[in-house]
């Protein structure tokens, strides 16, 4: 059995889309995952199962939206591609807070993303970075604040999902202990 991570987009934000934590590690358990654990509310799941990552996702996603309701977009990386985004990371020794950098994990390669429109609307103290796998960003003054994290999905053009730099290191160290 592998390792794996599942991050799940849009879930209990602003009361919408409610998927209880616990009800997420019964749900993964009852789909055959072991080991399962999850790190705070937005969805974040480490587990293992003998599946590849694409049909981890479409089940997981399936379950889902015929247990809640809802079909949220769900992300299954194995264990070593998550940690390879999460060590590739440009901007994790530049932020004073992990809280300020965010890593948005892609469904596949932006290789349409809309580079000029990104560089338009980065201020001046942000900075990004494109890979295959991953979008860096760092955002000084908060990723709240930002016209560029506001449209990167749009510039992006594929399916994302974001966390910040402290949510993966945390996901990284679940999966520290499922080696």
């Amino acid at each position: 059995m592998q390792a794996f991570v599942a991050l799940l987009r849009g879930i209990n934000v602003g009361g919408n889309n409610i998927l209880p934590m616990q009800k997420f590690r019964d749900l993964l358990t009852e789909l055959g995952c072991t080991d399962v654990a999850t790190y705070i509310q937005s969805g974040n799941a480490v587990f293992r199962h003998s599946d590849t990552a694409l049909q981890l996702s479409a089940v997981i996603a399936d379950s889902i939206e015929s247990g809640f309701g809802f079909r949220p977009a769900v992300m299954v990386f194995a264990a070593k591609e998550f940690a390879d985004i999460a060590a590739a990371n440009p901007y994790s020794s530049e932020a004073e807070e992990l809280k300020q950098v965010h890593i948005t994990f892609l469904g596949s390669p932006a290789s349409n993303a809309n580079l000029s429109r990104m560089r338009e609307l980065a201020s001046d103290s942000e900075t990004f970075t494109l890979e295959d796998s991953a979008y860096y960003m760092h955002a000084p003054l908060g990723i709240g604040r930002s016209k560029l994290a506001a449209a990167v999905d749009k510039c992006l053009g594929v399916a994302t999902t974001s966390r910040n730099a402290r949510t993966v290191e945390k996901v990284c160290e679940l999966l520290d202990r499922l080696a």
